[in-house]
């Protein structure tokens, strides 16, 4: 008979903690989800109540109130942590390396089933899976170097979801306040995010931010010519919906932009 599970889900994007229960429902019935935590504050409330009926945590880096390491900070951690990530650098290496597993966005069945064999292996080898010390320490060697943009999304088509890789994006469109990604090979998707948040997820390098209505991608423009008073207007691929100008005020910033 296979050993219960309960874990809590610590994730911000609520799509992706939906099919993160989704999955584990799939991959091992005998987990049980307690909480989803959409920040850290949530988190560190539910932790000082209910850690002791938590088997595993599932953990994003980047939360909407702050970086997950803040937890630690808060509440003395003794569950083995599972992280959900958008980073890819050397230092996740030590967290496999301290008998702490991740999983990168997006991810499928497969890297959570390995990632919950690991899991496995470790309780019932060690009876403990006590990281703490060592989670401290990565997460300080860290902190220096938090800067992550964000790499995909989870989108809705049809009756189903899939990630959607931010390097097939060619440009963002809001309209009646729903945001719209519109993709290299001429398909558009509705974004769970506002502009003002895709402009903070968003690599500065990569994105800029053409007006109100349209946050485009740099290698998906290929032409900018000159319009009516000083403004100029971007020719993308695939075409957007609208005209898509360049403020004359901003017209400096966006040459700079281009030009790096």
């Amino acid at each position: 008979m296979s050993m219960s599970l309960r874990v809590a889900i610590i994730e911000d994007e609520p799509a992706t903690a939906r099919n993160l229960q989704h999955m584990l429902q799939e991959t091992a019935p005998e987990a049980e989800v307690l909480a989803i935590l959409p920040g850290v504050t949530d988190a560190v409330s539910w932790l000082q109540q209910h850690a002791q009926q938590c088997d595993l945590l599932f953990m994003d880096i980047r939360l909407s109130d702050g970086l997950s390491f803040e937890i630690f900070s808060q509440v003395h951690i003794t569950l083995p942590v599972i992280f959900i990530t958008a980073f890819d650098d050397y230092a996740l290496q030590a967290f496999k390396a301290n008998g702490i597993d991740y999983i990168l966005k997006p991810f499928d069945d497969g890297e959570l089933k390995q990632a919950l064999v690991k899991f496995n292996r470790l309780r019932s080898q060690s009876g403990s899976t006590d990281s703490y010390a060592q989670l401290l320490k990565i997460a300080e060697s860290l902190k220096g170097n938090t800067t992550s943009y964000k790499q995909s999304f989870l989108v809705h088509t049809r009756d189903k979801l899939i990630p959607l890789t931010v390097a097939q994006i060619s440009w963002f469109y809001t309209a009646n306040e729903i945001v719209y990604a519109g993709t290299a090979d001429n398909k558009q998707y509705i974004i769970d995010a506002t502009m003002e948040q895709l402009q903070q997820q968003l690599d500065p390098a990569c994105f800029f931010r053409a007006n109100r209505q349209f946050i485009v991608q740099k290698k998906a423009i290929l032409e900018v010519d000159f319009y009516f008073n000083g403004r100029l207007s971007l020719k993308i691929n695939p075409p957007a919906k609208e005209q898509i100008l360049i403020s004359k005020a901003r017209v400096p910033e966006f040459r700079q932009w281009m030009n790096s």
